[in-house]
């Protein structure tokens, strides 16, 4: 009897030297600026509930302050309000930052590159996440995986496109190195805001875009202005939003709160690629019988031609530096031996499932 009394006083003096640290740490405000607007169906819900998330596991002692795109700042000047310290984080998609370095689009996604299991294994297991603190670092953040939409649509067109020179001169929103695979073709590209893309589609200020998938693009009401929607893109196969904290906030934090945020985001990368895998059917069903849009495929032809343009993007890329080509070297090496496991096993159960039950 003495022995399990002490024991179990042991056991609660071992919980109370564990809690004590973070119990003793004042309340801290996390405030968090966004790229996309206040309640923008899935990117911006899952925002927020990132935000609402840090709060929650960490029992209210890292409070996040939530403000969407142009609350606070606009949608592409959340890194240099965090690098500056005004804010102590943004959520976004770090492609937009390829003006700063090249290098940021792997941290989102490229063309050709890996579906979001695949990413999230170079990132946890295979140095993705090194190299993205070394980017990264460089500009003054720390960054975290927490947010994916899985692979992604071709995107909204006005016309059908049968060939590469169909491409010639297309107005288009697409940002990242995707757009730049377009630029090759001849496209005009631009990159913009998601809360901007839908006025200039039906404007005419452009004559095609891509965003998400059917889930998120549904709310967008884009087949207002174009009918056709092309499935799975070159551009965006996969791989992840960023949360991005200033890097000498972050060296503030004690060892759990670093936990708690990491935690959250991890949580939320997980949910928001699951929302969209169980949302994605239902909203294209929806997309075609509510509203007519026509759903096609890009032929091989396209396809060939977006690899052609994609390995001279590529090499481009690498020449900017030895960072640059540090990552890419990293990132295919990867893509190469996890993407050829899954086309063995996971690519060859689903291609039989789908033959067998005919879908």
């Amino acid at each position: 009897m003495e022995r399990r009394l002490f024991l179990k006083g042991a056991a609660l003096a071992g919980a109370g030297a564990l809690a004590a640290p973070a119990i003793a740490q004042a309340n801290k405000t996390i405030t968090i600026v966004s790229t996309w607007p206040r309640d923008f169906p899935g990117l911006g819900i899952s925002a927020q509930r990132l935000a609402a998330s840090i709060t929650e596991l960490s029992e209210g002692r890292l409070q996040s302050e939530y403000f969407a795109a142009g609350e606070r700042v606009g949608a592409f000047d959340v890194l240099d309000e965090v690098a500056a310290g005004n804010s102590q984080a943004y959520i976004g998609a770090d492609y937009y930052w390829t003006g700063k370095h090249p290098g940021y689009a792997y941290f989102t996604a490229v063309p050709f590159g890996m579906t979001t299991p695949e990413w999230n294994a170079w990132i946890k297991f295979a140095g993705g996440q090194a190299l993205w603190d070394e980017l990264s670092g460089e500009f003054g953040i720390k960054s975290e995986m927490c947010g994916s939409t899985g692979t992604q649509a071709g995107g909204w067109f006005n016309k059908e496109i049968n060939s590469a020179e169909d491409l010639k001169g297309l107005k288009m929103r697409i940002p990242g190195l995707g757009g730049q695979v377009m630029a090759k073709l001849g496209a005009s590209t631009v990159s913009l805001p998601g809360g901007q893309i839908y006025e200039n589609l039906v404007s005419g200020a452009i004559e095609a875009t891509e965003w998400v998938g059917p889930y998120n693009d549904y709310f967008m009401k884009f087949y207002e202005a174009a009918k056709i929607y092309y499935t799975g893109g070159m551009h965006e196969p996969g791989g992840g939003i960023a949360f991005g904290m200033n890097a000498s906030w972050y060296g503030t934090l004690t060892d759990w709160e670093k936990a708690v945020i990491r935690a959250a985001c991890h949580k939320e990368q997980a949910d928001s690629h699951e929302e969209n895998m169980a949302n994605n059917g239902i909203y294209l069903d929806r997309l075609i019988t509510d509203h007519g849009v026509q759903v096609a495929a890009f032929n091989d032809d396209v396809w060939d031609a977006f690899g052609d343009a994609a390995a001279e993007v590529f090499e481009e890329t690498r020449a900017h530096s030895p960072l640059a080509a540090k990552i890419d070297d990293s990132f295919q090496a990867t893509l190469r031996q996890v993407g050829g496991f899954m086309d063995k096993f996971e690519g060859t159960f689903v291609r039989q499932r789908n033959r067998v039950l005919g879908l």
